[in-house]
């Protein structure tokens, strides 16, 4: 039996129609990402599972469990806030502890719950500290114990680490991703951030628009994207429009690029990623596509150099290569650069 389904949920604000005919299933154990961008049904639809709103049309079970008009406090799930949502005028153990207190579980095993579940966040020290006497960081943490002292069927997050620092997200999302997995939570985390739905996810469900996309698991997505708003979602920076005439796709400017259609002939564009174009490459025949561009801007991002380039026939193209190999070749910027990629590079793309 799936921990999770959604069967069909559809959600109206006003005359709009933000999640429609949203239809999947969510197993035990398993993390899946809703990404996509703001607007696009994925805050709503967990907020829905919470059962914080409910859906217009469609059900949602838990545990085999209808729950679709059934209220907040009397779903077994937990939801951790992109704000934290601490009490202020609480100390930390407190907050970690409200759950279990509102479930009217004994003192001496709320003592014992909330001290376990701040020993895995890295806080024990910290109980009787206040929220505004702890980083961001630290703020978000509480909010991650406080989710799981209560022992949730489903654990609920709604992007959680926005509002830290770059190096803190990595740490936070490690850290979530290990403590599920250690506790053994089913768990939906809401995010925009690609790389953060990469990382964590058992699988991925892109949204847009209260459509689903595209369901899978994160190498499946990364790799093998169906239509250009996923592509373009987890990274594709070069889209080309124009028709297939066998294994080679005609751009709409003329340049001609040997791809395999993979049977979606009929499809009309395609997407190739800037870490798979090779700038000058010392063996050129390896590579099913060559050709000679003009440079227009190169900019340096630390490990990496990005190019922007364009054709003869006027179409771009972006470039990314690691600086290392940069240091190593003299590119300059409008002047006639070789560029090469492989055919299994070139993706179709709905």
């Amino acid at each position: 039996m799936s921990e999770v389904v959604l069967h069909h949920v559809k959600k109206r604000f006003g005359g709009s129609l933000a999640v429609k005919d949203m239809h999947m299933t969510i197993e035990k154990g398993e993390l899946i990402s809703f990404l996509g961008p703001s607007g696009c049904g994925k805050s709503t639809t967990l907020r829905m599972v919470a059962g914080f709103l409910e859906p217009d049309e469609g059900q949602i079970l838990l545990g085999g469990q209808d729950v679709t008009h059934v209220s907040a406090n009397k779903r077994d799930t937990a939801l951790v806030f992109q704000n934290y949502a601490l009490f202020p005028h609480m100390t930390i153990f407190d907050n970690v502890a409200f759950g279990l207190k509102m479930r009217k579980v004994p003192k001496d095993e709320i003592r014992t719950r909330v001290t376990e579940a701040l020993e895995m966040v890295q806080l024990g020290t910290f109980m009787e500290r206040y929220p505004r006497q702890l980083s961001g960081g630290q703020q978000q943490r509480v909010a991650l114990a406080r989710a799981i002292v209560v022992k949730p069927r489903l654990l609920l997050l709604d992007e959680p680490l926005s509002n830290l620092d770059a190096k803190l997200r990595i740490e936070m999302r490690n850290q979530i991703r290990e403590l599920q997995q250690k506790l053994g939570l089913t768990a939906i985390f809401v995010t925009h951030d690609q790389e953060e739905a990469l990382v964590l996810s058992d699988r991925i469900v892109v949204l847009e628009q209260g459509h689903i996309r595209q369901i899978g698991k994160p190498q499946e997505v990364f790799d093998t994207p169906r239509s250009h708003f996923v592509a373009d979602f987890v990274g594709i920076r070069n889209f080309f429009d124009g028709r297939f005439d066998n294994n080679v796709f005609v751009t709409e400017k003329g340049v001609k690029i040997t791809a395999d259609c993979q049977g979606k002939a009929e499809w009309k564009k395609i997407g190739i990623r800037s870490n798979m174009v090779v700038v000058n490459p010392t063996n050129p025949d390896f590579y099913e596509n060559k050709f000679i561009v003009k440079p227009q801007s190169i900019i340096y991002r630390g490990t990496v150099v990005e190019i922007a380039a364009v054709f003869p026939t006027g179409e771009k193209i972006e470039i990314e290569m690691p600086s290392e190999q940069y240091k190593l070749q003299t590119i300059t910027q409008g002047e006639d650069v070789q560029i090469a990629w492989r055919a299994e590079n070139v993706l179709p793309l709905e």
